[in-house]
């Protein structure tokens, strides 16, 4: 089992920026990636970015240039770093951890932190 909890959401001003953590806990050890997705009212859930084992990153292609995902040493903890924000980045932000045990991939998920672009 992974714990997943998210922290760094908020209200900001169109052009703002945010940072948001994923801290997970539990048996990380098997953590192959970890990635934020968001959901905005009345859309299907949709991948932000990605980092796995090795470092590879994915954004999606709205928020590339402007977002950056990274991680510590420890590789427990990811951070979304979102500049010049835009109101269409309004939505909640979730964190997942894809875990890898043998031909089993389990993901799990966080409770999930609002963002809010707004003036």
């Amino acid at each position: 089992q992974v714990q997943l909890v998210e922290s760094g959401g908020g209200l900001v001003q169109p052009g703002g920026s945010l940072t948001l953590s994923c801290a997970a806990s539990g048996s990380i050890f098997g953590i192959y990636a970890m990635g934020w997705y968001r959901q905005a009212p009345g859309k299907q859930r949709e991948l932000v970015a990605d980092i796995n084992r090795g470092g590879s990153k994915n954004y999606a292609g709205s928020v590339k240039g402007r977002f950056t995902i990274s991680r510590d040493n420890n590789g427990d903890t990811v951070y979304l770093r979102m500049n010049s924000l835009k109101p269409e980045d309004t939505a909640v932000y979730y964190c997942d951890a894809e875990v890898h045990s043998g031909p089993r991939i389990t993901t799990y998920w966080g409770q999930g932190t609002q963002v809010t672009v707004s003036s």
